[in-house]
């Protein structure tokens, strides 16, 4: 039987139009700066976040890093949510790669209050680390794909400003917020100095996202991934795969949250199961209220029936929604943990 892969939307595969567009590309050195594939695709990137120049990189994690080595000197402090894909699922990058302390703030929701945020950041004091960047997450992986609403990001920009700070935007699944809400990717891009977001995830590129900010930033940014190992050759392979997504891959993203929704309303049948309050896009986490049951136990069952997801903790578990995945598929998945003999 086909294995159902709910694991994350990282798994989908290309598309034929991809696969043809990678065999079909015009090619030249992307280190030298001449390959014409990856312009194309920069260019449209930027013009898509309203921002002067963008970068391409192999991975969603490298271009937050090279944002933030970008943003910060050694020895500074950044600001982050606590349950953030920075701090919880990069390594350790921020200390590794650019030498910087991380001050998380604890929320419940994945939005950081703005007083918190303010008496966060440090005074100008001897004893003190500078205080030279807020990052923040939308959508929020952790948080069930919760996207963090404008009105608050517009607020934050404006905190930051006032306090000379800077802000980054990891927009892994940003797009997701976009198609959700109806908003453009430029007004969210505009709360922020810089933005990453993915074209591996949701919009079925084999690899690669995607760095936006000034033309300054940028130029720096380029130095650094090259510094990061992220300067690669004949990368309009890639960048060809990137270019279908932006055209043809952003709208049909309205899909997988439907597919999430449904999955939600029929795993809130499942007595031993405490999903979240909603579901926003396409991310599905939810409890399991049984104490006899653990997240690899229920996973190791589910394995055994050819379906994958992923754990968040001894009580909580991961679904994704993405193209390769069906409401056919979630109706499988619910019926076998509805049987699930506990």
């Amino acid at each position: 039987m086909q294995i159902l892969d709910f694991r994350s939307d990282t798994v989908t595969k290309p598309t034929k139009e991809m696969t043809n567009a990678m065999v079909e590309a015009k090619l030249g050195d992307d280190v030298f700066g001449d390959d014409p594939t990856v312009i194309e695709l920069e260019e449209k990137a930027a013009k898509l976040f309203g921002k002067d120049k963008a970068l391409f990189v192999p991975s969603g994690t490298m271009g937050n890093q090279v944002s933030i080595k970008t943003h910060t000197s050694p020895g500074e402090e950044i600001i982050l949510e606590c349950d953030s894909h920075i701090y919880l699922y990069e390594a350790g990058g921020a200390a590794f790669h650019s030498g910087v302390s991380i001050r998380p703030i604890f929320t419940n929701n994945g939005v950081m209050l703005l007083d918190e945020v303010s008496d966060s950041i440090r005074p100008d004091y001897l004893h003190f680390p500078k205080t030279s960047l807020i990052c923040i997450e939308n959508t929020h992986n952790m948080k069930s794909g919760r996207i963090i609403p404008l009105d608050y990001m517009q607020d934050l920009y404006k905190l930051a400003k006032e306090k000379n700070v800077n802000v980054h935007l990891d927009g892994a699944r940003i797009w997701n917020a976009h198609v959700a809400t109806g908003i453009p990717i430029s007004e969210y891009a505009k709360c922020a100095d810089s933005v990453m977001s993915c074209l591996s995830k949701g919009l079925s590129s084999p690899v690669g996202s995607l760095i936006m900010g000034s033309t300054e930033f940028i130029e720096r940014a380029r130095k650094f991934r090259k510094v990061m190992g992220g300067g690669m050759r004949q990368a309009g392979v890639l960048a060809a795969c990137g270019i279908v997504s932006l055209d043809k891959m952003i709208k049909r993203l309205e899909e997988d949250h439907e597919c999430a929704k449904y999955l939600a309303k029929k795993l809130s049948d499942i007595p031993w199961i405490q999903c979240p309050e909603k579901v926003d896009t396409n991310i599905f986490i939810f409890t399991i209220r049984d104490p006899h049951l653990t997240s690899d136990m229920v996973l190791s069952h589910l394995k055994e029936k050819n379906i994958l997801g992923v754990p968040r903790s001894e009580k909580k578990i991961r679904f994704v929604t993405h193209k390769d995945v069906t409401k056919k598929d979630v109706d499988y998945l619910y019926n076998v943990m509805k049987d699930y003999n506990i």
